[in-house]
């Protein structure tokens, strides 16, 4: 069953819609998505080595448009639900130093969790919150996703058919891992928000 949709899926990734699958994926993973665009990505440079600038560009310009919507996500519904909410609790002054606290150390937060596995729509939700400057945000955005799957698809152009045979030896317990990890991810994420 796996190795049938692993080929499928490696079809797809050669299919001349790919790139704007990979594009609507990697918006969506930045605001609302919970599955990582390397899903596709990795597929997409494994079946076309010669285009992974190309393919890592369009993942990073998609996930840092997503991620200005999360920013607005996080910014409009803050102002119309979430300040009641504080201040309802009574939470207030404990939010106040919060959004200074992110405000001083945003584009750390924001560039850090853009290179991580880290739910990155978490980080932009966030940053619209606490009303991060759109500029630094953007750039912090930018530079991090940019690195992070610049530096995915680059390791693929060099190492793609000893990743490929690695992935085609292993698909079984690799697809198990993943979804450990993303199942961990989620449950981890529970417990923090």
């Amino acid at each position: 069953m796996l190795r049938l949709i692993y080929d499928r899926t490696l079809a797809a990734a050669a299919h001349r819609h790919a790139k704007s699958w990979l594009a609507l994926v990697s918006f969506l993973e930045s605001s609302v998505f919970p599955i990582p665009p390397d899903v596709m990505l990795v597929p997409m440079v494994l079946a076309d080595r010669d285009r992974w600038v190309q393919i890592a560009l369009v993942c990073t310009l998609a996930s840092v448009a997503g991620g200005l919507a999360g920013y607005t996500i996080g910014l409009f519904l803050f102002d119309t639900v979430g300040q009641a909410l504080m201040e309802f609790y009574g939470h207030s002054e404990e939010f106040a130093k919060y959004t200074a606290y992110y405000i001083e150390w945003g584009a750390w937060i924001v560039f850090g969790a853009g290179l991580t596995p880290f739910p990155y729509k978490v980080v932009t939700i966030a940053s619209g919150v606490t009303n991060l400057d759109v500029v630094i945000f953007v750039i912090a955005s930018a530079l991090a996703r940019g690195l992070r799957f610049f530096a995915v698809a680059a390791f693929l152009w060099r190492f793609g058919p000893a990743v490929r045979q690695i992935l085609e030896r292993y698909l079984g317990p690799i697809t198990v891992l993943f979804f450990v990890l993303l199942i961990g991810g989620l449950a981890v994420l529970k417990y923090l928000v």
